[in-house]
């Protein structure tokens, strides 16, 4: 029993060799990953202004998960399917509603779900804190969200996330790579690609390119009800969410005027200069 024993972590150390010398994607022990996902208006619903102006329209209009997001949930479960991944966690935060994101991302293929139970108005610093309380709280090996969330823009929260951890951060990744103990992200830039290497743990957040998001299967979906979502609050945290922007008004953007023919250079160059005031 001994010597087989031996002779199967021999042959564990033998494949682990040959894979690095390969290029190939592995990596020691168990390997856990954080994926952060957002509710939001879905993106193929016209979003309207609310008659204060106070915000957008969310009553009665379907939610979804952030496309930016889908492709983090997709990314982490094919580094799983690859051997890389132990474990997937999906972490939102908001009121109960945000049970259904999560559930998705579950029917994807995450083993299981957070939710950060609130109320609170969340802004991109509030929701990175919250993401690096659970990342002390469950110490993951990387960490991938979306670039930025459809409803605001921001493009922010995984560069907030970073500099909190202290962990390097891959942004817009177009291709990830996890070899050893470092991730591999491409990302693209004014003139062309760009690879970095980062020592793991760290973060990335995933542009349109990375790959295509799965449909999650009807026997998924099923299986994703019964896998287990922990509830937590801000307070338990120890995160205070409060805003720090206040938005004075919400307004739609100003219709397109129809364009103009001119009849020489001199009369564009005219209304270039004089009525559209950009040269």
């Amino acid at each position: 029993m001994l010597l087989c024993t031996c002779t199967m972590r021999g042959l564990r150390r033998a494949a682990g060799e040959a894979s690095a010398a390969s290029g190939g994607i592995y990596l020691k022990g168990e390997m856990k990953l954080l994926v952060a996902v957002k509710r939001v208006v879905d993106a193929n619903v016209k979003v309207r202004v609310k008659a204060d102006r106070t915000g957008v329209e969310t009553a009665n209009v379907k939610m979804a998960m952030n496309p930016f997001d889908e492709i983090a949930v997709e990314e982490a479960v094919r580094l799983k399917e690859k051997g890389v991944v132990t474990e997937i966690i999906a972490v939102s935060a908001g009121p109960a509603p945000v049970q259904e994101t999560i559930r998705t991302a579950l029917a994807m293929g995450a083993d299981r779900g957070i939710q950060i139970d609130t109320d609170a108005e969340l802004q991109p610093l509030a929701v990175a804190k919250l993401l690096k309380a659970v990342a002390d709280k469950e110490q993951p090996k990387l960490i991938i969200l979306g670039k930025q969330a459809i409803d605001d823009d921001s493009n922010a929260t995984g560069q907030m996330l970073a500099a909190l951890l202290g962990w390097p951060q891959g942004t817009f990744a177009s291709k990830l790579a996890i070899q050893g103990e470092e991730a591999l992200v491409t990302r693209e830039v004014d003139g062309g690609l760009e690879t970095e290497r980062l020592t793991l743990p760290a973060v990335v957040t995933t542009d349109l390119r990375l790959n295509e998001p799965r449909y999650a299967s009807l026997p998924n979906i099923m299986k994703a009800k019964k896998k287990p979502i922990d509830k937590l609050t801000p307070a338990e945290l120890g995160v205070d969410v409060t805003p720090r922007l206040t938005v004075l008004k919400v307004e739609e953007p100003a219709k397109r005027q129809a364009g103009v023919k001119v009849k020489s250079v001199a009369e564009l160059v005219d209304k270039l200069h004089n009525e559209a005031r950009v040269i």
